[in-house]
């Protein structure tokens, strides 16, 4: 066997890729800190405007800049009609986490600078991007779906916006708040799979857009985003907490992996953003009386705590939050992407501002030569 003398460590756990400012899970701690500021902390008072401001201009915004960001966002909310003609195009049965990407990657050709890679540049073209994601995130899911495209609703905030694009209703404060609260919890989480890969792609000097399009590719597997889709399916192949309880005993004795349990970082702890968006499902159960899938969860969380010491990670119970809402499954990823886009874009700022190209090594154990 030839080799390299580094150390190979399988998926990189623990290796250091990058230095950032942005974002960093302190387990120790039990802390998710965003420009030097606790994620679980700003979720209690803050919404997700704040955190995009925060992440792409570095600081909290006052109310006139926060009503400033959300009205650049507003003017960036219609897409080109090329790109909804491109995805009219696609196979019916093709993933909305496809028709995301592709409507990203059509978004690039419309963008008469995408070789000016400043940081005012970037700056803009993450919000352009912020506010187009809605639209099409919903509208291919609609149109691969075969219903007509939906316009977006100016007069709603950004997040009511996007769920009343996705329910074809106005939500309440308090389905609004529950959503806005999902984007915020899932707008940075240091460097998972996706945002490592849009750091890489980043790292050639290619351009936002091409970032976030292997970013989604990254995302839609579900050991990574597509767990909270999965995490549904699960809990609707039971109709109790007894049924569901041997739906989970059943896996376990296959050894089958149970999505929404589990976390390359939090390894002994309970993500602390499930307890967030676990008090959010309480509190949809309490607006319409319906209880089972709450019941369900926390059955699930006692026994693979018990049976494998595993903990539940966002994923778990933004599923059932989602379904309460009336969000489609197949759009669970896709708006874990959307919310992820500010947080992906600051990277890619980020690596284009302070670049090295990745380019790691590896252990050879072909045949000798």
């Amino acid at each position: 066997m030839m080799a390299t003398t580094e150390k190979f460590v399988p998926g990189l756990e623990g290796v250091i890729a990058a230095e950032t400012a942005i974002s960093f899970l302190d387990t120790v701690q039990e802390k998710i800190i965003i420009k030097g500021h606790n994620l679980i902390e700003l979720s209690q008072t803050k919404d997700y405007l704040d955190v995009v401001h925060l992440l792409i201009e570095g600081k909290l915004p006052s109310e006139t800049e926060k009503a400033i960001l959300e009205a650049k966002l507003k003017e960036n909310y219609d897409v080109p009609s090329t790109v909804i003609d491109v995805l009219k195009l696609l196979p019916n049965q093709t993933h909305p986490m496809d028709g995301q990407r592709t409507g990203i990657s059509v978004l690039a050709g419309f963008d008469n600078n995408i070789d000016d890679r400043s940081l005012e540049a970037n700056k803009s073209r993450a919000y352009q991007l912020m506010g187009q994601l809605p639209n099409i995130t919903v509208n291919s899911f609609r149109i691969l779906n075969g219903q007509d495209e939906v316009a977006p609703n100016k007069d709603l905030s950004y997040s009511a916006n996007f769920l009343y694009m996705i329910t074809g209703k106005v939500p309440t404060e308090l389905e609004a708040g529950i959503f806005d609260r999902s984007l915020l919890l899932y707008s940075e989480h240091e460097m998972p799979n996706s945002t490592f890969t849009a750091r890489v792609i980043a790292s050639t000097q290619s351009d936002i857009y091409g970032a976030l399009t292997g970013a989604v590719a990254s995302l839609k597997g579900n050991l990574h985003g597509g767990a909270n889709e999965a995490v549904m399916y699960m809990l609707n192949e039971a109709s109790s907490v007894a049924e569901f309880e041997e739906v989970i005993y059943k896996r376990l004795e296959k050894k089958e992996k149970i999505m929404g349990f589990g976390h390359r970082v939090y390894m002994k702890k309970m993500d602390p953003r499930a307890l967030i968006m676990k008090e959010s499902l309480k509190q949809l159960c309490e607006i319409d009386g319906d209880t089972s899938l709450l019941e369900m969860c926390e059955a699930g969380e006692k026994i693979l705590e018990e049976e494998k010491g595993l903990y539940p990670n966002l994923d778990y119970y933004a599923a059932p939050v989602y379904y309460k809402l009336g969000i489609p499954i197949p759009l669970y990823t896709p708006i874990f992407f959307s919310a992820r886009t500010v947080g992906l874009c600051a990277h890619v700022i980020e690596q284009h501002d302070n670049n090295r190209l990745f380019r790691p090594r590896v252990n050879y154990i072909g045949e000798s030569y």
